[in-house]
């Protein structure tokens, strides 16, 4: 299907904008830009029960963590929750870029959100990423009854790059016995560093999300002898058994489309429940544009329908 006129538009107006590629300024300056650009086509923020910025345990010291509670909630109530990983390449993104998805996904999963600040490219390579994202997955596993939360009803997620750290945290946690996570929601997830599908020659230009772009966040995280080690290419580790059940979207114009839809296949020919949904007119990083564009809006309703559905007691 052809590119949707809403997502066109938005294609449009950045090429029109006159900013520099990511790729030709410094990370500073590319974090300043995305933060700015993001604001301009996100959707007003819709109103939570609480929201509470907190420091959690890392291993380069405190990782700040932002707690959301979904409107309407109970405030003694322990709630489940999706510890959420934002996108942006692992140089750029941080609390505020994604605050309106992570307000969102609270209320239409009636949950509990834990954005997680992480450590980034160029000066913090990886692992980094991956220590602080699974720190904060222990630490909010572990913080249960101060937060407010169910330590037996946790998922993950993220978009991009943060569904890459998802991934990868889901498999960590079960190689380390856990704790145990009830969902992984993955966005556009990068899960292979080799970055030599076909989508990836296909919409290498002109759809947002350029190939210089990809290799300068690549080379902002990762050295070469990094890709194949299966904490950045989860699409390469050995075993994807025994995993939390998954709902992973993609984008039709993405280059990271064939790599999520890998991920799904592998996950499936390895016993693990997923729902795949590819959103066939958009390009990569639809998800923050809910201003501008109606699709971001229904992507997250529909993960709100799969968290909720993932964090119902097993009894019910």
């Amino acid at each position: 299907m052809p590119v949707d006129p809403q997502m066109q538009a938005v294609i449009e107006r950045a090429a029109k904008s006159g900013l520099p590629p990511y790729c030709n300024v410094s990370a500073a300056e590319a974090r300043r830009l995305y933060k700015e650009t993001r604001a301009a086509l996100a959707p007003g923020a819709p109103a939570v029960a609480e929201v509470r910025d907190l420091a959690g345990s890392g291993p380069a010291g405190p990782i700040a963590l932002r707690l959301y509670r979904a409107a309407g909630t109970e405030t003694d109530a322990a709630l489940p929750v999706l510890v959420y990983f934002h996108g942006g390449g692992w140089t750029i993104g941080d609390l505020d870029t994604h605050d309106i998805v992570c307000r969102t996904l609270a209320n239409k999963a009636r949950c509990a959100v834990v954005a997680v600040d992480y450590r980034m490219g160029p000066e913090h390579k990886f692992p980094a990423a991956v220590e602080d994202c699974a720190a904060a997955t222990r630490w909010v596993a572990a913080q249960g009854a101060a937060l407010g939360i169910d330590p037996a009803r946790i998922a993950v997620g993220g978009d991009s790059a943060g569904g890459n750290l998802a991934a990868v945290v889901a498999l960590m946690l079960r190689d380390a016995g856990g704790p145990p996570l009830a969902f992984q929601a993955l966005v556009y997830p990068a899960t292979d560093q080799r970055m030599d599908t076909a989508s990836h020659a296909s919409f290498a230009e002109g759809y947002l999300l350029t190939r210089k772009n990809m290799l300068w966040f690549r080379g902002n995280y990762l050295a070469p002898g990094d890709y194949d080690d299966w904490r950045a290419s989860p699409l390469r580790a050995g075993d994807l058994a025994r995993l939390p059940p998954a709902h992973i979207i993609t984008a039709g114009y993405d280059p990271l489309r064939d790599e999520g839809r890998a991920y799904s296949d592998r996950l499936v020919a390895a016993g693990v429940p997923v729902l795949y949904e590819c959103f066939e007119g958009m390009a990569h990083g639809f998800l923050t544009m809910g201003g501008a564009v109606a699709a971001a809006n229904h992507a997250l309703y529909r993960l709100g329908q799969s968290l909720a559905q993932a964090f119902k007691p097993q009894h019910a």
